[in-house]
């Protein structure tokens, strides 16, 4: 048996839930991950896991089999990295996973930077709004924005978001500028309504100014659950909407948007970057972190936000 390949195989077993999520994560049968658990179960003469039709959990010997293992893998990987000069020269897989606009407009453009510095990381980025299962879908790490449920994960919170409300010329043609942020929730104007991906439930808008605080629900024909879709439908005078900075820049600089209730205020969102917990944070899953972190407080909170200001 090769008690390390069986040790990796039942840590990711542990964190996926199933041995079909585990074998898919480790690129191997389904029969093979169920062979090296069972054998390494023999060879413990101990039972690890207690299988169902739909899931596995750890029994007691389990847990403490698992947290063991990972602070072994981890010292390993660590090891290693210190004999090829790992932390020099990082190198490896990371998968990660961003929202849509995040990825498209901040992390992907900026990239070539990243590769030069580090050339031998290969990253695998989902791109999307949708939440993801960290642990089951064998995620090292993910970038979210707005307040976090779960308290479970591991959580670092590395900038925030600001948004400026817009709209096109051809809206303000047909429906006029409005004056203050009630007027956005009754006729002639409307906002372009967003939903939650993981509650279903419509974002509301808030505004400030001063110690005046605003709430809008937000008369809305069409509401979407994608930034991408959200900003192409207040492009196509569907509606009012509220954006970042780094996507509004842009277009208030070309004209395709224009700034309204500038007096007003929206509160910031939070950015985090969230880990599964009990995950190791690998030499090549960090320095990426930071390239992160040092490239959304430059985009989000410096240039960016500059930008913003200087097209109003």
């Amino acid at each position: 048996m090769d008690r390390l390949q069986a040790m990796q195989a039942y840590v990711r077993v542990v964190e996926a839930g199933t041995f079909t999520k585990a074998a898919d994560s480790l690129d191997l049968p389904k029969a093979t991950v169920t062979r090296l658990i069972q054998t390494l179960e023999t060879h413990l003469r101990t039972k690890l896991l207690n299988r169902t039709t739909r899931r596995v959990t750890v029994t007691p010997d389990g847990a403490a089999y698992y947290e063991r293992a990972m602070r072994l893998l981890g010292d390993l990987e660590e090891l290693e990295g210190s004999m090829n000069q790992a932390r020099m020269t990082p190198r490896g897989r990371i998968r990660i996973d961003v929202p849509g606009v995040v990825g498209r407009e901040m992390i992907i453009p900026h990239l070539p930077d990243f590769y030069a510095k580090y050339p031998d990381i290969q990253i695998e980025m989902g791109v999307s709004d949708r939440p993801v299962d960290l642990i089951g879908d064998n995620v090292d790490c993910v970038i979210r924005g707005g307040e976090l449920t779960d308290q479970s994960l591991v959580a670092r919170r590395i900038g925030e978001f600001r948004f400026i409300t817009c709209a096109t010329p051809e809206y303000l043609r047909r429906h006029g500028m409005p004056a203050h942020p009630r007027e956005l929730g009754e006729a002639p104007h409307r906002m372009v309504g967003y939903f939650s991906a993981r509650t279903g439930k419509i974002v509301g808008d808030s505004f400030r100014r001063g110690d005046e605080v605003v709430e809008v629900a937000g008369n809305h024909v069409l509401a979407v659950n994608d930034a991408d879709a959200y900003l192409n439908a207040g492009l196509a005078h569907l509606g009012l909407v509220q954006v970042t900075c780094f996507m509004a820049g842009p277009l208030l600089k070309s004209g395709g948007l224009v700034r309204v209730l500038e007096d007003w205020d929206t509160d910031p969102v939070p950015v985090y970057v969230v880990y599964p917990p009990n995950r190791h944070l690998s030499s090549k899953l960090r320095v990426f972190v930071d390239w992160v972190v040092e490239l959304i407080g430059r985009e989000a909170l410096g240039g960016v936000k500059m930008r913003c200001t200087a097209a109003t």
